[in-house]
């Protein structure tokens, strides 16, 4: 006899799966996976903030996800496979990605693991061509993988912010080396990379970040212009303030902080749709945007005022 839950829609039912697995009595699973059982995603299976054609054009393409292990990340892995994605999950952390592939095949989720350090040319080389063997190819590079420090020049390290920009920019570049020559042979292929607001304008607290960030972005929108020849898109996504372990340590107040599940919705509609850049949340991004063009004595004077109520904090 067939159940309610198997009633529904195929989708629906892989989403409701996997929400179920992620989303049990025990206190051990993390708060990003409890949150989202309360969404307006369990309703009809689409949510009122993703369009049912949005959840249609991520069904079966095969997308490799580094930094897949938590944050954006994770949130990124659990939204994918209810979109009926086929998931290729990369990360450092073997016992974190292994836990959280059992937990989305339990769901109905096809999920893959191919630990990486994103550092290791060769090892995303490695990862892309096993890929390309086990699925046939890669669709969607989402460049995730990436960290934050906060730095002082007053104490100043060269080392400190050569590895923040060889890990967020540099690994950024190895996976897309490890992917483009196929996608571009194949004249098929989107190419995803995380950078943020931070990389607009530089911040106080931030030169190392967002240095890696501002990389990031300038150089995705200059490839973009080669790679529409080869009908490759890329997408920057330029998140604000999410929830993750990374902005827990901030000690100071996070403006328009947003919930990890509502990011990877924002970013997934996004990519679904190809655009250029996916920037939120929009009055955050507006702001730092217009913060972008405004005259610098004007620009030094609000971040002065910014700056001396970081420092009060």
């Amino acid at each position: 006899m067939t159940t309610a839950a198997e009633s529904l829609a195929p989708r629906t039912f892989i989403r409701k799966k996997i929400l179920d697995t992620l989303v049990p009595s025990d206190p051990g699973v993390p708060t990003i996976c409890r949150s989202i059982q309360n969404t307006p995603l369990m309703g009809l299976g689409v949510g009122k903030a993703v369009l049912p054609f949005l959840m249609n054009k991520l069904q079966g393409k095969r997308i490799w996800l580094t930094g897949a292990s938590y944050g954006i990340g994770q949130a990124l892995a659990v939204e994918l496979a209810s979109r009926g994605a086929i998931l290729a999950l990369t990360a450092r952390s073997a016992d974190k990605l292994t836990e959280l592939q059992a937990r989305l095949a339990a769901g109905g989720a096809v999920c893959h693991v191919l630990t990486g350090d994103v550092t290791d040319l060769e090892r995303m080389k490695e990862v892309a061509a096993k890929l390309r063997n086990t699925l046939g190819g890669i669709d969607i590079l989402i460049a995730n993988a990436g960290t934050h420090k906060f730095t002082k020049p007053e104490a100043f390290d060269t080392a400190e912010y050569m590895g923040l920009m060889d890990l967020n920019f540099g690994g950024m570049l190895r996976c897309i080396e490890a992917v483009l020559p196929d996608m571009i042979d194949k004249r098929s292929g989107h190419i995803v990379g995380v950078a943020s607001l931070a990389g607009f304008r530089g911040l106080p607290r931030a030169a190392a970040y967002g240095a890696s960030k501002s990389a990031a972005i300038h150089f995705l929108e200059s490839i973009r212009f080669h790679l529409a020849d080869h009908r490759i898109p890329v997408t920057i996504i330029n998140p604000g303030f999410v929830r993750t372990p990374l902005t827990d340590k901030n000690d100071f107040k996070m403006p328009f902080l947003v919930e990890p599940d509502r990011a990877a919705r924002i970013i997934c509609d996004g990519i679904a749709r190809q655009k250029d850049e996916v920037a939120f949340p929009f009055p955050f991004s507006t702001v730092i945007k217009l913060m972008r063009v405004l005259p610098y004595p004007l620009y030094k004077l609000v971040m002065k005022r910014v700056w001396k109520k970081m420092q009060e904090n």
